[in-house]
């Protein structure tokens, strides 16, 4: 649902990138259209993304629904996709979340990053 609008979505970045810092956790990029959000985050591996995702959305859909709009409806999708980039990736992965609103108007993806696909071996 296109529930992240230009009304919030300064202060919603704003509450996941504080949350990613008092997890410890650096937030690289924040950025999205109105249905969904992308982030690019450094943090050690003693961290499951499953926590971090868990952590995040907790806070701001909290701040959300009781500071930013209180009068308004925001809830999550209770589903996410979590991906790994290599060190030399970062910069490409920082593009990608940062121009989403600009790829999405030209439908256009980064089909390694938008499409999973899984190999299936027979044997």
């Amino acid at each position: 649902m296109p529930l992240i609008t230009p009304q919030i979505e300064t202060q919603l970045y704003s509450a996941i990138n504080a949350k990613c810092k008092e997890l410890k956790r650096e937030p690289l990029a924040i950025g999205g259209i109105e249905d969904h959000l992308h982030l690019l985050v450094r943090f050690p591996t003693t961290l499951a993304a499953a926590s971090l995702v868990k952590e995040v959305k907790g806070a701001s859909s909290y701040l959300t629904t009781h500071e930013i709009a209180p009068t308004g409806f925001f809830k999550w999708q209770g589903a996410y996709g979590a991906f790994t980039v290599g060190k030399d990736e970062v910069p490409k992965g920082c593009e990608y979340v940062l121009e989403r609103k600009k790829y999405h108007a030209i439908k256009s993806v980064f089909e390694a990053w938008e499409k999973c696909e899984t190999k299936v071996e027979v044997g």
